[in-house]
């Protein structure tokens, strides 16, 4: 069998989706620094490094122990750049620290609680002005845990005239640090006139100090991403040459360990053009950029240059002030009558979907007992629970260290949500979610998964990772048994990535809570046998032995991620309508599936890891006749008409109107108004609209209420709501007679004209914020969230014809009297209000 190691695929499904937008997140934060400096009369240098410290949390002395070969925790030191131009007087200086028992490391440790403070003397040798550089390294735990912080830069400038000043040019760094945001480059951009109509194209990168941005010529695919330039050129403009730099440093990278190309403090780039001199040109660059210690993800800006005036601007910025910022009344649907603490009437109103978020932890836990019975972790239970239960210590003691395992397997799966709380705007979570690349990713890598599950090659975490890991999990206490819970969670990523992803996949799209539900829910159920057995080990006899049947349960989670694989693909061809999987093809293929899972529950098919004249249990047997049943079930959905609706499917197919037959019915406008008069689809409807001027004005002009569907293609439970509830006669006849209904899909993809795009501020919190508007879900994801507060999607609001707020908006609502409800609540109301 062939072996795939694969690190970075080993954790795609977690750590990809948080480096979209949450790389830097910062999630506990529990020190806070101050530095001063002073000049001394001798001339040497005082510094004090101050620190707050939250309560319950401490910080470690620069000598933590008083045995030196007692292992605990990092202490606290400077780490200074060698310099000619000063000397230490001395070790770093720290108050009298308490002395008490650490539960993390088991033994006496020094530390401060509350507050510390440091002070190192500096001996200058070189003359001023003169800059020194350094860097802070700390711990700090409370009872429970500990967490190591970014190492902390300490710049000191000394000027002509003696004044110090700590972290002057770090200051904005530093803020910038704690809401997890670096921001090291900063471009400007110029165009010159050279004459006979060509211009030069200059992109200059001026950089933080220590940061260094790289060059477009590196001489390895391995290492950090070059610096890339596109350009979008005007009818009849063309390019000369390709962009041209400044010589480069070449110099040892000690984050890819190479020699690289790259530019610190400016870095000039240069393109010629031949073009008019009122072109406009635009374009994007690619870069990346890091200092000694770390590398910030790659960043794309837009810019673009006018050349009648020889200026250039980043996208909505040019200096310090904003630029291309969009008249909020030209963009934004106005409507000054809509007050939604006071509606028209009290009826509707969105109320927490508490249901929703322990359904996604129910789902979360059903996928870690899937996970149980896998070939990875199956076997490694009553090994492990023996471990903690036998040997020399005390039963008791045992049982708590298995519980204490159980808990941390938990943990584990639970912390890897907490980014996805930090550092995200509203609509975030959803344009991840929906996010085309994003989508064909997950595609993709539930493929190979599955093929993996199949049994033709096999995906490993790298064997050296594992092994320091395990190694680790030797030290003992409560941070070896954490350690030793970790090397569980990778060594059995091969079998759980997969479900773990699945969960995840369909959590994301909900925001942060239910992310760390369904992740809760999937460390509690793998956790939870090592606690039970070890409470019980006469309970581990009756465990079936390991064997065959663990490889059958691989191949058949195989087949589910093929299916689900399916529609991640789906939710990106919605999205960009490319009209690869149509309803039917999408109930064609799930056939093809589950079919194929029927043959090999029965027998028929088999697998390269299959035990040879294997015989077919009666439970597999029982298994296999389910699926067959469920085939047939899904048989039908390739039809124009079937026999039989699929609503146990709702939200998973694409919709009804997305289809091979009404692609062949007419016009788009016909199919429209399909859904509006019921001459085609006597049992669907499509909302006619889908902006939202032209539905406001045909409600002028009908007197009709509006019903605004804000809705996303990727959204599964707006799928659900228009083919379980709006398909129900009473609600289909209100939807077509009473009401004009505008779809707004705030996932939708396609750009805006230009002159509707650009930069949209708004206030929060009072503070003003930014965001770019480019396309249409932008648009429409933007007058959700600022004029009826909400970024959830199904999300029906009701309005009168002159824009009064009929009642409080609601969201998804999966029963049929209570939709209902409503929509009798609105049209009473809208005739209430024509009245008066």
């Amino acid at each position: 069998m062939k072996k795939i190691n694969i690190t970075s695929l080993s954790l795609v499904i977690v750590l990809l989706i948080t480096s979209f937008n949450l790389v830097s997140a910062q999630v506990l934060e529990p020190v806070k620094w101050s530095f001063s400096g002073s000049m001394m009369e001798n001339g040497n240098v005082s510094l004090a490094l101050d620190c707050k410290i939250d309560e319950g949390w401490h910080v470690y002395s620069i000598q933590p122990s008083d045995d030196p070969e007692v292992f605990g925790p990092m202490p606290t030191e400077i780490i200074w750049e060698a310099s000619e131009a000063y000397r230490l007087l001395g070790k770093l200086q720290e108050g009298e620290p308490i002395k008490h028992y650490d539960p993390n490391f088991e033994v006496d440790l020094n530390y401060f609680e509350k507050e510390a403070h440091f002070t190192q003397l500096l001996e200058l040798k070189g003359d001023l002005p003169l800059n020194i550089k350094g860097e802070l390294n700390f711990m700090t735990c409370d009872d429970e845990k500990c967490i190591f912080p970014d190492p902390v830069p300490l710049y000191i400038s000394l000027s002509a005239e003696g004044k110090v000043e700590v972290n002057k040019t770090a200051t904005s760094s530093t803020s910038s640090q704690k809401s997890g945001i670096y921001e090291p480059a900063k471009w400007s951009f110029a165009a010159l006139d050279l004459g006979d109509g060509t211009h030069e194209l200059q992109m200059t990168c001026t950089l933080d100090d220590g940061w260094h941005v790289y060059s477009q010529h590196l001489s390895s695919l391995e290492g950090p991403l070059p610096t890339m330039f596109l350009f979008e050129l005007p009818e009849g403009a063309s390019l000369i040459d390709s962009v041209l730099e400044q010589e480069p440093h070449i110099e040892y990278d000690p984050n890819f360990m190479m020699d690289l190309a790259y530019f610190d403090t400016k870095a000039v780039f240069r393109q010629q053009v031949k073009a008019q001199s009122t072109d406009i040109i635009k374009g994007s660059v690619d870069f990346m950029v890091c200092n000694d210690e770390r590398c910030l993800p790659p960043e794309l800006i837009e810019f673009t240059f006018d050349l009648s005036t020889g200026k250039g601007m980043q996208l909505g910025i040019e200096g310090d002030e904003v630029q291309n910022v969009l008249d909020e009344n030209a963009i934004i649907p106005q409507l000054p009558k809509v007050n939604l603490d006071q509606p028209a009437s009290d009826c509707g109103g969105e109320v927490k979907d508490i249901k929703n978020t322990w359904m996604v932890f129910v789902f979360g836990f059903i996928g870690g007992l899937l996970a149980l019975l896998t070939p990875c972790v199956f076997p490694m239970i009553p090994l492990t629970v023996s471990f903690f239960t036998k040997g020399n210590q005390s039963r008791s003691k045992g049982i708590a260290q298995a519980l204490l395992y159980g808990f941390f397997i938990f943990l584990i799966y639970a912390l890897l949500s907490i980014p996805f709380h930090f550092g995200t705007e509203p609509e975030v979570l959803n344009e991840i979610a929906t996010g085309v690349t994003l989508n064909i990713i997950f595609f993709v890598v539930f493929v190979v998964f599955a093929i993996s599950f199949f049994g033709f090659f096999e995906i490993q975490l790298p064997t050296g990772m594992v092994n320091k890991i395990d190694n680790a999990s030797n030290v003992g206490g409560l941070i070896g048994i954490f350690l030793m819970a970790l090397t569980l969670a990778l060594v059995s990523f091969s079998c759980t990535g997969p479900i773990l992803g699945t969960v995840l996949g369909n959590a994301l799209k909900n925001g942060p809570w239910p992310i760390t539900a369904a992740m809760s829910g999937f460390g509690i159920a793998l956790g939870l046998p090592f606690a039970i057995f070890a409470m019980f080990p006469s309970m581990m006899k009756s465990l079936p032995k390991s064997g065959g049947w663990l490889n059958s349960v691989k191949v058949v989670l195989g087949f589910l991620e093929l299916a689900l694989a399916l529609k991640f693909l789906s939710n990106a061809d919605l999205v960009k309508q490319w009209g690869i999987i149509p309803r039917e093809a999408f109930f064609l293929i799930w056939t093809i599936i589950f079919l194929g899972l029927a043959l090999y529950l029965f027998g028929i098919l088999k697998f390269p890891h299959d035990t040879k004249n294997k015989r077919v249990s009666p439970l597999g047997l029982g298994l296999g006749a389910l699926v067959l049943a469920f085939t047939i079930y899904l048989a039908p959905g390739v039809l124009r008409n079937s026999p039989w609706n699929h609503d146990l499917l709702s939200g998973f197919p694409p919709p009804t109107f997305y289809s091979w037959y009404d692609q062949e019915a007419g016009s788009e406008d016909e199919q429209l108004m399909a859904g509006q008069d019921g001459e085609h689809q006597s049992d669907t409807f499509h909302p006619p609209f889908d902006d939202f001027e032209a539905a406001r004005a045909e409600a002028k002009a009908s007197g009709k209420p509006i019903l605004i569907d804000f809705t996303g293609w990727a959204c599964v439970n707006c799928r659900k709501m228009e083919e379980s509830v709006w398909t129900e006669p009473v609600v289909l006849d209100k939807l077509r007679n009473d009401f004009v209904v505008v779809s707004l899909y705030v996932d939708d993809r396609t750009e805006l004209p230009e002159d509707q795009q650009g930069v949209f501020e708004y206030e929060v919190n009072g503070e003003m914020k930014q965001k770019n508007i480019r396309t249409i879900g932008n648009k429409w994801a933007t007058f959700q969230t600022k004029l009826f507060n909400n970024n959830s999607q199904p999300y029906y609001v009701m309005l009168s014809p002159e824009g009064e707020l009929l009642a409080n908006p609601v969201g998804y609502t999966p029963d049929v009297q209570e939709y209902t409800d409503y929509l009798d609540c609105g049209i009473q109301t809208n005739a209430k209000t024509a009245s008066n």
